[in-house]
């Protein structure tokens, strides 16, 4: 249930961060956004290992990796909630984004989380902590969406954050995203070698599976 009521306090900061910037709640864009977190929440809590839900809300080990995440990539990603909601709500910087592209990028947004989502559900070790997690009995995964990249919840991730600021309505929104995903795309490089050198298994399994984030590319 704390679990639960600190996802509920997350999405309820995500609704006074948006709303509260834009002035104004008539907004279907932002509740369609606030919809699929609230989705991607209730899956996290039905769904993820409860012993998962607790690392991820306190993970045993605080890293570097982890306070970069803290300080660096969770006030990039409120700060692209208040960049939309100003653009959206109040000054209009960017009223040239289509209704037809808030629709495309919502699904973008919606199978992105989703990915994210199986990843969280299939890999019971997915903690923001870049670490082994032996009082857990960490084991390499390899099921579910591990079976097409070795990074899944970053892929989508990558993806996600973007197209939430389209679905907002706001290019501009898109100038803290760019740091967030070279923020990602810098640990999904650190974690990959990590895991290389220190998880069992993992160096046969990248040969198996050759890409990091896209089949095909990298």
């Amino acid at each position: 249930m704390l679990n639960l009521l600190r996802g509920l306090g997350f999405l309820g900061l995500l609704i006074a961060l948006l709303f509260g910037s834009a002035g104004r709640w008539d907004l279907p864009f932002f509740w369609a956004f606030v919809a699929v977190n609230l989705a991607l929440g209730l899956v996290g809590f039905f769904m993820v290992d409860p012993a998962l839900q607790q690392e991820r809300w306190h993970p045993a080990v605080r890293n570097r990796e982890f306070w970069l995440v803290v300080l660096v990539g969770l006030p990039l990603y409120l700060a692209h909630l208040i960049i939309a909601g100003l653009d959206a709500g109040r000054f209009h910087w960017s009223d040239h984004v289509g209704r037809s592209a808030q629709i495309a990028a919502l699904a973008v947004l919606a199978a992105s989380w989703a990915f994210v989502a199986w990843a969280v559900v299939v890999n019971r070790f997915f903690s923001p902590v870049v670490r082994i997690q032996t009082e857990r009995g960490h084991q390499l995964i390899t099921a579910g969406p591990y079976q097409y990249v070795r990074h899944p919840g970053y892929a989508g991730a990558i993806v996600a954050f973007p197209s939430g600021a389209v679905v907002l309505g706001s290019w501009w929104a898109l100038v803290p995203v760019v740091p967030l995903v070279l923020l990602i795309l810098k640990r999904t490089i650190a974690e990959d070698h990590f895991l290389r050198a220190q998880l069992t298994g993992y160096a046969e399994y990248a040969k198996r599976v050759n890409y990091r984030l896209l089949p095909g590319v990298w």
